[in-house]
Formats: structure tokens, sequence, C-alpha cells
């Protein structure tokens, strides 16, 4: 009797709750995993049988890894030059992108006219579970993508997906969207964690086997990451994000995840009725064109990826009637900014107590990158007193809570750009080492002090090579 009381009391306290995302175990279900604190994760699984695995055959025998032909990975080009800057070149035949971004920010309108261009020279198949056959058809008309090799389906069944690829043998594959997507055989609502994992592991599989570079289109929670399950992002070879502000017509293509290529890219889109087109040159989205210069304005250059972007910064002090004053930001960060305000009253004796600070970048550019500190801060320091920068000025660098400008990576390459659109004088962190381009008055400037200094448009400028 004991014994038996014993069997019971371990089959009982056995796990059978388990979370999708990280594996956390649970006797009872909860809402909220314990673990990695995700939400609606915790799935009932069945009592685990102790299995062995033999060997068996294989589908290809092992060979070096030199014989291996490397053609069957060529990269094709998908006739939008800013995407295959993202990826790398193109689209790989049996490589699987996830492209995931907010709700009307033009993913499908950028898959359409990709699957269209493709269609040019091959086959390739949309899949739609989101809208209808015909409304796709009318925004392809809209951005004439119609080609005769553009297959289009209308399906939300993943056995119905499946038929339609052995059909149609594409070379390329969209479906738009993977949330939508649900399969027979699991059980679940569409866009579940128990969902979207096979329906993404059955995608791959099929891209894999037959060489069909596909695109699955993902949905995002509202805090801006890829919804369903953390193993969606490690089965597929690409993720991209792509971003936008929704009263802006710029949109970024940016690279988290890329195994043919570097994964830290951004391609920069202008989104408009026409349709969406790439920008080869998106610095001038971010500058404003005036005749003389403003208090409370500063041009930086940040680097997305490997590419130089000139972007403008603005600010406004205006003296606050609240007992805590207002600091409001957008397209930069909050923390990062009161971090530079505190930096400028404290080393810089810029008043700013009892006074509200505004600070916006143009064009809806997001900055979050350090070496826009040293900007932030002459534009904060201009509003304040009222006083215009010097004409012509971009500023780079870091700003330390000590005063001190701190060191940037890239600064040739930000120099480069800002001297193209016509800058005649930039202000470095010290140690810099780059050489001034032509035209361009290049000042080492050391620490907050010094920077403001120079940086008034009464100021004498002091070139890069004179004595101190």
């Amino acid at each position: 009797m004991a014994k038996s009381s014993a069997t019971r009391s371990s089959t009982r306290e056995r796990p059978a709750y388990r979370c999708a995302e990280c594996g956390w175990q649970a006797l009872k279900w909860v809402g909220r995993c314990g673990e990695c604190q995700a939400w609606g994760t915790v799935e009932d699984v069945a009592s685990p049988a102790v299995r062995t695995t033999s060997a068996g055959p294989v589908t290809a025998a092992a060979r070096p890894i030199g014989s291996v032909d490397v053609d069957a990975a060529s990269v094709r080009p998908s006739g939008v030059a800013e995407l295959d800057r993202v990826l790398g070149g193109g689209l790989v035949p049996g490589a699987v992108v996830l492209l995931a971004g907010e709700p009307g920010v033009g993913k499908s309108t950028l898959l359409l006219d990709v699957a269209a261009r493709f269609a040019d020279a091959g086959r390739a198949l949309y899949v739609t579970g989101e809208e209808s056959a015909a409304q796709v058809r009318l925004r392809a008309e809209r951005i004439d993508a119609v080609r005769d090799g553009l297959y289009l389906a209308a399906e939300t069944d993943l056995s119905a997906v499946l038929g339609h690829v052995d059909d149609v043998r594409p070379d390329l594959l969209v479906v738009d969207s993977v949330q939508t997507v649900a399969s027979a055989a699991v059980d679940g609502a569409p866009g579940n964690v128990s969902q979207v994992r096979e329906v993404a592991a059955a995608l791959t599989r099929v891209a894999k086997e037959r060489g069909i570079a596909t695109v699955l289109v993902g949905h995002v929670t509202k805090d801006g990451s890829i919804a369903g399950p953390r193993v969606l992002e490690h089965l597929v070879d690409v993720v991209l994000h792509f971003e936008g502000d929704r009263h802006s017509r710029l949109r970024m293509v940016r690279g988290v995840k890329n195994r043919y290529g570097p994964s830290d890219e951004v391609g920069c889109f202008e989104l408009s009725d026409e349709g969406i087109a790439g920008l080869p040159d998106p610095s001038g989205l971010f500058l404003s064109r005036r005749d003389e210069p403003v208090a409370g304005t500063c041009v930086t250059v940040t680097v997305e990826g490997r590419r130089p972007l000139v972007a403008e910064l603005q600010s406004l002090v205006a003296p606050s009637p609240l007992a805590n004053p207002r600091r409001t930001t957008s397209g930069l960060d909050a923390s990062r900014m009161a971090m530079v305000l505190a930096v400028l009253e404290r080393r810089a004796e810029v008043a700013l107590t009892g006074r509200d600070v505004y600070a916006a970048t143009v064009g809806g550019v997001r900055l979050v990158e350090p070496a826009t500190d040293l900007a932030l801060a002459l534009t904060v320091a201009s509003a304040a007193r009222n006083h215009a920068l010097a004409a012509g000025l971009v500023a780079v660098g870091e700003v330390g809570l000590s005063g001190d400008i701190r060191p940037v990576g890239g600064v040739a390459t930000r120099l480069a750009e800002a001297a193209r659109l016509g800058f005649s004088t930039a202000l470095v962190p010290p140690g810099s080492g780059a050489q001034a381009p032509g035209g361009m008055t290049v000042v080492e400037v050391a620490d907050l002090r010094r920077a403001l200094h120079v940086a008034w448009r009464s100021a004498t400028v002091i070139p890069l090579a004179a004595p101190r």
C-alpha cells in the first residue's frame, strides 16, 4: 500500500505544463511564465516517455567541405537596391527571411513590389492571409506590380499553402503573414505559440528542401518585439525589422540577424501613394532648409550600419510654470537627454533649472547613438541662450559625465558625408586622427566648455593643426 501511494504521489507531482519560450515547468497552469515572464506561453504537455534513438539511414553522405558546390547558394538580387543592401546582396535560394513591423508601415507594399520584380525572371508566389486576392490585385495595380510570373493566393490553411507551392513551384514565396496561417494538425487558434512554431517550421523545411527563397511577414507586440515564440527568430536565416513613423514618409529596414551578410545594415525607403521606393541618399530628409542659422538647432552625423546619415536636432527651452519642468523628446533617448542636460548645467553652467526643455529630430529619424550627444548639448545650450550656432557647423562626439568629449568610431566617414553636403566646420573629439576633407575646417574639442566657445557664431574658429 505504501509503494502504491508513493507511486501516485510521484505521478501527481510530475510537471504537466511547460513554457514554450524557455522550457520552464510547473505543476499547474499559470498565465505568466515564472522564468522568462512571457504571457500566454505555458502549455499542457503529455507525460514524457523514455525513448532511445538508434542510427538510421542518412539523406546524403558527408563529404569534405571543399567539395560542396556553392553555386546553389548564390545570391540573387531582389530588384530593390536598398533591400539588397540589408540582405547582403540579395535573396539566397532556400533562405527564409522574417520581416516584422507595425501595422500600416508598408510591409505588404514592399514585398509585393519585390515579388513583382522577382517574377520578371522567374516565378513568385504571394500568399495572403489578411486580405482577399482582389484587394491585393488593386494594390498591385496602384504600384505597377502586375506580372505574368506573379501568382496570388488567399489562404490561411498550411496544407493549402503547401499545395500551392507544389502547383506553382515558385522561385520566391511570400507569406503575409505567418500569424494568420494555421495547421490542422496542431490545436489552437492561428497566431498562438504552437501554431506559429509549426507553420514556420513547415515552411522552412520546404524552403530548404526545394531551394525556394521564402519571406515571412511577422506581427509585432506593443513593445515592438516580434510576436510569437522566440524560436521563430532562431528558425529563420534573416530577421529584418521594418520601422517608420506613420506620420513620416521615411521607412527603414534594419537587419537584426543575417546568416549571409552584415547584421547591422540599414536600408532607407520613401513611402508614397504610388508605392515604396528606395532612398540611396536619405540625408536630405533630415535637414531643414533656411537662409540664416536659428537658435536651438545643430547638425550631427550618425552611422546606421555602414551608412552615415546627416541629421538635424532642434531644441526649445522655455520658462516652466510647473514645479517639475518638462523634459520632452521626439526621436531621441529620454534618459540620455536627461544625462546631457545634467552635464550641461553642472559642467558648462547652462541654466536649465525651472525651464522646460523640448528636443526633437527632423524628418522622423530616431537617434540613439552616443555620438549625437555633443550636437544635443550644443542645440540645448543654443536654445537656452537664444544664440544661434556658427553657420555650416556639424558636431560629433560622446559627452561624458565629467564634461569631456569622448572619441567615437567612423569619424572620417562622418566628415566625408558632411563635407559632401556642404558643411564647412566640424567639431570632433580629440585624438580622432581624421583628415579634414577639402573645404572643411575640423576642430578638436576636449570638453564641453571649449565646444560651446567654438560653436558660437562670433567665435574664432581654430583649425585642427593650430596650437592651443
